[in-house]
């Protein structure tokens, strides 16, 4: 399995490098394994020629024992000496025969030794050890028999030396091999580390010579260099990245003008878009009147988008027609013929209809000869809806002589320029209806004021003008002298009480400045009532805005005013605690009155309906409490949650 993955990633510079090594440690292996075989074989063999030497002494030594028996007999430990001899004999040819590994001890495995040796092993078996074991069998020795062994004994010696001679040949021959593979395995050493260092070369330094020379070029701002790829490794790969790496950066640093121009025009236009969105909000937010705002942001978009003429129109739901309200770069005629149109009547009317931005190219309408703007030279008119909080306000043209084509950019900042001016439209006209509001709420209170003072003085100076008349009718001048003095008392009061709703109107506060206001009130109601006025103020919260001090002052004006007309008394204390929550307590000594009779009079109490009015209109509480003969207390209360800071 390792094989044939092997050749099929072969491409790659991994598996090159690895299939290589492994070859080379085979090799190595090879060569290295038949040198120790050589060097095991050769120490057997010279352990053989040892042992075969042993038995060429031995022979001899025999001989020599025999040699020394005379015709009376060897003694008996001659005979064992030899019979030693033979047995020793005996045993080494046994191991020459089957050898011994451990040791090393074998003859050579070739046939010519394995064939010398069984000569020599037949010798001793068949002639030399029966002749021995006959010779030490017999009783005496002649020299006849003793020169037989002795010559049996040399032609066995020199068999055993043609049999130690082929070994020693044999282990030449080896030696030779084993020098050899030595020599071989150093060669392949060598050969083996120039190859790899070649291949090595060729491989991985040269493909990284090559990337890092194109990395060089390319630093030097050459993005024309490229690099063979002449292989399919991973170099290849490297390569192959490289040189698509060069084209796109030589693509990109040949367009890098060209881009950054088009950037830079891209982030002008952006700039100018939002120079325009800025100067049309900040010109949209200061008060003007309408046709001044609508005529500010006209000129301003005609002259951003070079417009040569434009209106802006304001639709009215009721009578469901178009209103030109302001208009620019068109004729007196086309202002004439489209001051009011109704909605469908025309490319603007339809428009209205389909609530959607259009721009119209009347050259290309069968019946753009018709139209009046057609027929004074404009070619595109488009139409930009007014929108603020959903609710549809009219629309503004932009007309050119000229063929023009919005992009997507400029139709989306012109539907934005338009909710602009249409939120700054209909802020406008909130603010109107505010002001409205705010006079006819005053007026309100002025007609209560007035109806609580003056109109009731004036009701009382006409039954007293009536009564006059009766009685000058009657000749009843006693009545008519104490008539008089009513009537010029009456004119007195409700001459003060229009001094003081005239004061009271004129009021003005600065922010922040409620205890300075107040204290000038009291001080002013002590000088025109002389009643004492005693005050304490304990002010820590923050201050309130305008609106909400003049409420709080007039309220303490009718509070006084109330004192002065009916209390009757002759101290009044004034406390204004401010810290989280707002208190503000109002107590004379006065006579006071059942409270009770307060859900009596209802409406007809007009002063303190106003007081609570005004309370109402700051979120504010306000208590009257009384008894009689114990005076009255006006307290207001406004919580810190409906508490509004300047």
């Amino acid at each position: 399995m390792v094989l044939p993955t092997l050749f099929a990633n072969w491409h790659k510079l991994s598996t090159r490098i690895v299939g290589l090594l492994l070859s080379f440690l085979a090799v190595a292996l090879l060569v290295i394994g038949s040198t120790l075989l050589l060097s095991w074989q050769l120490e057997g063999s010279a352990a053989a020629i040892n042992v075969a030497g042993s038995l060429r002494m031995d022979s001899y030594r025999m001989a020599m024992l025999a040699g020394q028996v005379d015709d009376a007999g060897a003694d008996p430990r001659t005979r064992e000496h030899i019979l030693y001899q033979l047995q020793a004999m005996e045993e080494k040819l046994q191991l020459l025969q089957r050898g011994d590994p451990q040791r090393p001890l074998f003859l050579p495995p070739t046939s010519s030794i394995r064939d010398m040796f069984g000569g020599v092993l037949q010798q001793w078996r068949t002639e030399l050890a029966p002749q021995a074991h006959d010779w030490l069998g017999q009783s005496a020795a002649t020299p006849a028999s003793v020169r037989a062994l002795q010559q049996r004994s040399e032609r066995f010696v020199g068999r055993v030396d043609e049999l130690v001679q082929r070994i020693e040949r044999d282990s030449e021959n080896r030696t030779f091999w084993l020098r050899a593979s030595q020599l071989t395995l150093l060669g392949l050493a060598m050969v083996g580390t120039v190859s790899i260092i070649y291949l090595l070369f060729d491989m991985i330094v040269a493909p990284v010579t090559r990337l890092q020379g194109g990395l060089e070029r390319m630093r030097e701002k050459d993005f024309g260099v490229r690099l063979p790829v002449d292989r399919s490794d991973e170099f290849g790969m490297l390569a192959s990245g490289f040189n698509q790496m060069a084209d796109r950066l030589q693509a990109v640093y040949g367009n890098l003008e060209q881009m950054v121009s088009v950037k830079t025009q891209a982030l002008e236009q952006q700039n100018r878009e939002l120079a325009l969105l800025y100067d049309s909000a900040a010109f949209l937010q200061q008060p003007q009147p309408a046709e001044a705002m609508c005529r500010g942001f006209l000129q301003r978009i005609s002259e951003y988008f070079g417009a040569d003429g434009g209106t802006v129109r304001i639709l009215d739901p009721i009578q469901g027609n178009l209103h030109m309200l302001v208009s620019q770069g068109i004729s007196d005629r086309l202002v004439e013929t489209e001051r009011c149109l109704k909605v469908g009547d025309c490319l603007c009317g339809e428009a209205v209809v389909k609530k959607v931005a259009v721009i119209h190219d009347l050259r290309k309408m069968d019946g753009g000869h018709q139209l009046e703007c057609h027929r004074e030279g404009f070619a595109t008119v488009s139409i930009f809806h007014l929108y603020a909080q959903q609710q549809h306000l009219g629309f503004f043209n932009l007309h050119f002589r000229k063929a023009t084509e919005f992009s997507p950019a400029q139709t989306a900042l012109l539907e934005t320029l338009g909710q602009l001016l249409g939120t700054a439209i209909e802020n406008q006209r909130l603010e109107g209806r505010s002001r409205q509001l705010a006079v006819s709420e005053e007026r309100n209170l002025v007609a209560q004021g007035l109806h609580d003072s003056i109109a009731q003085g004036l009701n009382f100076l006409n039954l007293q003008v009536q009564m006059l008349e009766q009685s000058m009718q009657q000749r009843q001048w006693e009545e008519v002298e104490s008539i008089v003095p009513a009537l010029r008392a009456g004119v007195d009061e409700s001459y003060q009480d229009v001094r003081e709703l005239l004061h009271n109107f004129r009021t003005r506060l600065q922010e922040g400045n409620l205890l300075s206001s107040l204290e000038a009130v009291v001080e002013k109601f002590r000088r025109q009532s002389g009643i004492t006025v005693d005050i304490a103020a304990e002010t820590q919260g923050p201050p309130f805005p305008s609106e909400q001090q003049l409420q709080l002052l007039f309220i303490v004006q009718e509070a006084l005013s109330n004192v002065r007309k009916h209390a009757g008394a002759s101290r009044v204390w004034v406390r204004l605690d401010d810290h989280d929550d707002f208190v503000l307590s109002i107590r004379d000594n006065g006579h006071g009155f059942e409270p009770s009779a307060l859900d009596t009079l209802g409406e007809s109490h007009v002063g303190i309906h106003i007081m609570r009015e005004r309370a109402a209109r700051i979120a504010a509480d306000l208590n009257v409490r009384s008894q009689p003969g114990q005076g009255t207390e006006v307290l207001l209360h406004l919580a810190r949650a409906q508490r509004r800071a300047a």
